[in-house]
C-alpha cells in the first residue's frame, strides 16, 4: 500500500468511446477534493486502447506501460471498440489482461452498493440492504488461457484451460478475510466455487478452509456459483465479502451491478503488491460518445477507490458522502437502464457542489 504524500502523479488513460468525457469530469472532481484536503494530484494522460492499436499497432505502447509503472496509480477509462479487432477475432483495445498479468495485479475489487433513490430491479430492496464487495482473483482461473486457447485443426472443437494455483488462491483469499475486518461490521466471507464438479474448485475451497482457520473472528459461507447467482438476487443482504475465481467474479459482479442500478454506478480496482489501476467497469459505449449523456458515476467512484488506496481515506469519504447525498436529495437521478437523466456535466456539477 502507498504511504501518504503531499503530491501524487497519476497516469491517466482516457480510453475509447465515452471514456474521455467521463474521465475528464472525474479527474476534475478528484482535483477539487484533493485541494480541499491539502494535497495535489498531477494527472498525466497516456495513449492506450483501441485508438492506440489503430495508431501504433499496439493497444498498450511500451512508453505508456513505462509511465504507468512510474506513477503512484493508474486511472483508466473504458477501452476497446467493437469494430477494432485482432486477427484472432477478439477486441484489440481491451487492456485488462495486459495490465493485470503484466503488473501482477492479482486483486480485482468490485464494491456493490445500493444508494438511496436509485431504481433497482429488486423493487423491495432499499439503500443499506445491498452492500457487499467482490474479491475476484485477477491473474489466473479460466482467463489465464487468454490468447492461449486451442482450436482443433478440423475446426470442430476448441479448448481453454483453467489454472488455479496455491499461491494465487492463498493471497486472494487472505486479502478477502483482511478486508472483511475493515468493512461494515458484518465480518463474513463467502467462498464461491463449483467444487461439487471440478477438482480445481475443490482445491480452491480446501485452501479457503485452511486460511479461514486463522480468522476465527470472521464468519464463513460456502456457495456453488449457480446458488450464489440466485442468492445475490433473493437475499443480497446476506453478503459482505465474496471471494472467487476470475471468470466467476467477473460475471457475478455484473449481476450484482444489475441489483443496484446498473454497472454505471459500479467501479473496480485492480491491485497488486507494487502497482494498481482503477476504472469504471462498464464498456466504452461508442454509440453515445460525444452526446453528453454518459453516466460518469462509475469513473467518479473509481477515483474514490483510488484515493483510498493512496492513503487518503478522508478524501475518499468526501466523494462517497457527496454521491450518497446527491442521490438522497434526488439532485441526480438515474433512468432504469442506469444512464443519468440530466447528463454527464450535470451529474458532475451536482457532486461538485456537495463536495464544497
Amino acid at each position: 500500500m502507498p504511504t501518504q504524500k503531499s503530491d501524487y502523479t497519476i497516469a491517466v488513460i482516457p480510453g475509447d468511446g465515452i471514456g474521455p468525457e467521463i474521465m475528464t469530469v472525474a479527474t476534475r472532481l478528484l482535483q477539487q477534493v484533493a485541494a480541499r484536503h491539502g494535497f495535489t494530484l498531477t494527472f498525466i494522460e497516456h495513449e492506450a486502447g483501441a485508438a492506440a492499436y489503430q495508431k501504433f499497432g499496439d493497444p498498450l505502447p511500451p512508453e505508456t506501460m513505462a509511465a504507468c509503472k512510474q506513477a503512484d496509480a493508474i486511472f483508466k477509462g473504458p477501452t476497446g471498440l467493437p469494430e477494432v479487432r485482432l486477427p484472432d477475432g477478439t477486441e484489440a483495445g481491451v487492456l485488462g489482461g495486459r495490465f493485470r498479468n503484466g503488473l501482477d495485479l492479482y486483486i480485482n475489487l468490485r464494491p456493490i452498493k445500493l444508494y438511496p433513490n436509485v431504481p433497482t430491479a429488486l423493487a423491495h430492496k432499499q439503500a443499506g440492504d445491498i452492500d457487499w464487495v467482490m474479491v475476484r482473483e485477477n491473474t489466473e482461473g479460466l482467463y489465464a488461457s487468454r490468447g492461449h486457447g486451442i482450436v482443433s485443426v478440423t475446426g470442430q472443437a476448441a479448448t481453454d484451460t483453467m489454472m488455479i494455483t496455491r499461491v494465487g488462491s492463498e493471497r486472494i483469499i487472505r486479502y478477502a478475510f483482511e478486508i472483511a475486518r475493515q468493512r461494515n461490521g458484518k465480518r463474513r466471507v463467502a467462498c464461491v466455487d463449483k467444487s461439487n464438479v471440478l477438482r480445481s474448485f475443490a482445491f480452491f475451497r480446501g485452501i479457503f478452509k485452511e486460511i479461514a482457520a486463522a480468522y476465527p473472528d470472521i464468519e464463513t459461507d460456502y456457495l456453488y456459483v449457480d446458488a450464489a447467482a440466485q442468492a445475490l438476487v433473493l437475499e443480497p443482504e446476506r453478503f459482505d465479502v465474496l471471494v472467487t475465481e476470475n471468470l466467476f467474479g467477473d460475471i457475478l459482479s455484473d449481476l450484482g451491478g444489475a441489483t443496484v442500478g446498473g454497472i454505471g454506478v459500479c467501479a473496480g480496482a485492480n491491485i497488486g503488491d507494487q502497482y494498481a489501476y482503477f476504472e469504471p467497469i462498464h464498456g466504452s459505449a461508442p454509440g453515445i460518445a460525444g452526446k453528453g449523456v454518459a453516466n460518469p458515476l462509475s469513473a467518479i467512484l473509481a477515483g474514490r477507490m483510488m484515493l483510498d488506496h493512496l492513503a487518503r481515506p478522508e478524501a475518499a469519504a468526501t466523494i462517497e458522502r457527496a454521491v450518497e447525498q446527491a442521490f438522497r436529495t434526488k439532485t441526480i437521478a438515474l433512468r432504469p437502464d442506469g444512464s443519468a437523466e440530466s447528463g454527464t456535466e450535470a451529474v458532475a456539477e451536482a457532486i461538485s457542489r456537495l463536495i464544497d
